[in-house]
């Protein structure tokens, strides 16, 4: 027998009629319950993860020998790559509560495989900068729409294996970090060289031919091997109660099982009693597909009642916060480490990105462990999210009393490992909070807010002095006062069903 889950919304915070069909879907789908579609959906939703790793990572591990080559000023690199992420947040996580989830699922890795693939070949910086813009426009819709794919498609039971994607973002980065440490190293210009020609600083274009390749392939997988069925919360949603009904079965079918659930069950959550003045009470409440139409309808829903404008906000903000601090730290830290280094007299590229490969390492684990977290009781989401972000402030500001590079390498692991718990646990716990009906544009304000600062970043960059310590200070400063923040969310994801 299933387990039974409460509600994490109920009717005062959406629409009743909505509330009455998504309890109806969670049952069914609790009934069918893990399977081989969902353990399927874990993979090639977590390539999304994974794209979201390596990609924004991209500027950071290229910039050194791109720099030496084209002659520009850094920060101008992530700030375009963190334009288009920009973009492709709004775009697709809007999108998705419009035209649904399966083409943004399939066409967003498509547009990264196929423009970074050709950003290998950039003559100059004007189009590398342009290329990888595009990029991030495929980018950014990733965690917005996988998200909420899997969130749609799992039973409530197994809501927590949101949080234990972020294993891909781990994996992202360990690959992307073992692909650049023979490449940068051993195919680039030699830091004493007055002149960079192309010939001797292929390291970083092939980096891009290969991870562009790499997310094809994936892209391929999702478009040819893995047939992703809509979301029925979002069928619901936009009144296609019996394509709803048919997804289900498909899933039953091909998880080997079988499901009741019938049209007849949904359509009879809409007969509502009348109200005392004989009307009845559903008349006056807009149709569900409605909301099928590009307006202000799925924001508004998010800010319908006072707990969930709250929430929202405050989601928001914590996206935004810790958007600011972390793409700030992160963008740099392979020119932080070789700074650094370079004052300790070991700044070699071998070594700056050998170290990039040990806290990749470190991050895995800490998926596994936000994955048990969020499950115990008295802590739960809100505060393993709170926990995870002071532990990382504090490795952040621990980093500044490094007086080698080995001691900035242990303070920067306990920073990764911590930082990849608070990510993951981050990247679960907002779409779990918001309803179905809406989950596409709350995915897409809370990516816009991070994808927002993530280009005020790279600005602050082009003026702060990176060679100080304050920036640091300031993004301890920051990812603390998020994780304070995390404590006070009016929603507790853990044990209930989302809606």
């Amino acid at each position: 027998m299933a387990p039974h889950l409460d509600d994490l919304l109920d009717d005062s915070n959406v629409d009743p009629v909505y509330h009455a069909k998504a309890k109806v879907l969670n049952a069914a789908i609790q009934d069918i319950g893990m399977g081989r579609y969902q353990y399927y959906l874990f993979i090639c939703a977590g390539f999304g993860w994974f794209a979201d790793s390596v990609w924004p990572l991209i500027t950071g591990l290229i910039l050194t020998p791109v720099i030496a080559e084209f002659k520009f000023n850094g920060p101008f690199l992530s700030l375009a790559a963190n334009v288009g992420l920009l973009v492709g947040a709004v775009v697709w996580g809007l999108g998705a509560d419009v035209w649904g989830r399966k083409w943004s699922f399939n066409l967003t890795l498509l547009i990264a495989g196929v423009f970074g693939l050709a950003a290998g070949g950039s003559p100059n910086f004007l189009t590398l900068a342009s290329l990888l813009a595009v990029v991030g426009v495929g980018v950014g819709g990733n965690l917005p729409i996988d998200s909420a794919v899997f969130l749609d498609l799992v039973p409530a039971s197994h809501q927590y294996l949101l949080t234990v994607m972020s294993v891909w973002w781990s994996l992202g980065q360990l690959l992307i970090s073992l692909l650049a440490w023979p490449f940068i190293a051993n195919f680039s210009c030699s830091s004493t060289a007055l002149a960079c020609p192309k010939s001797d600083n292929m390291g970083w274009r092939y980096l891009l031919v290969t991870l562009g390749a790499l997310t094809l392939i994936m892209s391929f997988i999702r478009f040819f091997i893995f047939n992703l069925l809509e979301s029925p919360r979002f069928l619901v949603g936009i009144g296609m109660d019996q394509r709803a009904v048919e997804v289900i079965h498909q899933m039953a079918a091909y998880n080997s099982t079988t499901t009741s659930l019938s049209l007849e069950d949904l359509i009879g959550v809409e007969e509502k009693p009348t109200d005392e003045k004989g009307t009845n009470a559903s008349d006056e409440r807009p149709l569900l597909s409605k909301t099928s139409i590009f307006t202000l309808v799925h924001i508004k829903g998010l800010f319908a009642t006072r707990k969930m404008a709250v929430s929202t906000s405050m989601l928001i903000a914590l996206w935004g916060i810790i958007g600011l601090a972390s793409t700030l730290y992160n963008s740099f830290l392979p020119f932080l480490l070789s700074s650094r280094g370079a004052q300790f007299n070991d700044g070699s590229l071998y070594l700056t990105y050998r170290n990039q490969v040990i806290l990749s390492v470190i991050g895995i684990p800490g998926a596994f462990l936000a994955g048990w977290a969020v499950e115990l009781p008295y802590i739960g989401r809100k505060g393993t999210l709170a926990i995870s972000s002071g532990l990382t402030g504090a490795f952040l500001f621990a980093s500044t009393t490094a007086r080698s590079s080995v001691q900035l390498l242990g303070w920067n692991c306990g920073y990764v490992f911590f930082s990849n718990i608070m990510y993951g646990v981050l990247y679960a716990v907002s779409p779990e909070i918001f309803p179905a009906c809406h989950r596409g544009t709350g995915n897409a304000l809370v990516s816009t807010a991070t994808r927002v600062f993530g280009v005020i970043a790279p600005v602050i960059a082009l003026y702060a002095n990176l060679a100080t310590a304050v920036p640091v200070y300031i993004s301890g400063a920051l990812i603390i006062g998020a994780g304070c923040m995390a404590l006070f969310l009016p929603f507790e994801p853990r044990g209930k069903a989302s809606m």
